[in-house]
């Protein structure tokens, strides 16, 4: 088991091989997930804080598919692609873009994750 840790929303407990977008929907947590998790949009994108090792490697199509993402980083990730694959804790941040995802996937939550909230 590893720890998943959504910074300010709280963390989870997930088997390996589990992914982070698989994580936040088992824990409720607002990540996007527009085309369902199959790497085909970026509304998965989150920043791994810490852990980025315990993840499996990127790879060429999510590569691809961060490319279309705002504000990409060294440390982003699609939440659909990485998996976790060694035990430990992996902290993430769930992007702006995501939750903004996330709210136009839940129209009974909008503004709930994004009011207010900082740039990440």
């Amino acid at each position: 088991m590893a720890t998943v840790r959504f910074r300010g929303l709280g963390e989870v407990q997930v088997p390996l091989g589990t992914s982070l977008l698989q994580a936040a929907t088992n824990a409720h947590f607002p990540e996007g997930s527009a085309c369902g998790g199959v790497c085909a949009c970026s509304t998965c994108h989150v920043y791994v804080i810490k852990g980025a090792e315990l993840l499996s490697e990127q790879e060429d199509g999510e590569a691809d598919i961060l490319d279309k993402a705002f504000d990409v980083r060294a440390t982003s990730r699609l939440g659909c692609q990485a998996k976790v694959v060694a035990e430990g804790v992996v902290e993430v941040d769930i992007t702006s873009e995501s939750l903004e995802a996330y709210e136009n996937e839940h129209p009974a939550e909008r503004g709930k994750y994004t009011s207010g909230r900082r740039t990440a």
